[in-house]
């Protein structure tokens, strides 16, 4: 496969296809700086034509809180008193400002995914 720009589903069929083969490459070859090559054009082909949302906010707060073996007590010192941290998690109050700062911060949680649109309240 010669490297050209993705500009097709096809085209990224092939791409796929040709990383699969190239999978395990060394660094500083010929194969794997063709491998490094197409994941760079693979990359951003996906950003543009397969596209993800980031999580829902408090989704990702869950999901950092079981990374980081975290308690709902632990999200005290980000969040406020445990009533607010209840009211987060169950979606019944937004995330403020000061508390999306300190989460991201703190807990390095991207602000794009504190920021997106909670889900639907319960």
């Amino acid at each position: 496969m010669n490297i050209h720009p993705i500009k097709t589903e096809s085209d990224y069929e092939q791409a796929l296809a040709e990383v699969e083969k190239l999978w395990g490459a060394e660094e500083g070859t010929k194969k794997g700086d063709k491998l490094d090559i197409l994941l760079v054009l693979i990359d951003n082909y996906e950003k543009e034509h397969h596209p993800i949302d980031p999580p829902d906010p408090i989704e990702a707060i869950k999901f950092r809180m079981e990374q980081m073996n975290l308690s709902r007590k632990d999200l005290e010192k980000y969040i406020g008193p445990r009533g607010r941290v209840s009211e987060i998690l169950n979606r019944r109050r937004s995330l403020s400002l000061n508390m999306i700062r300190n989460l991201h911060s703190q807990l390095h949680i991207p602000l794009e995914s504190l920021i997106s649109e909670t889900g639907q309240h319960t």
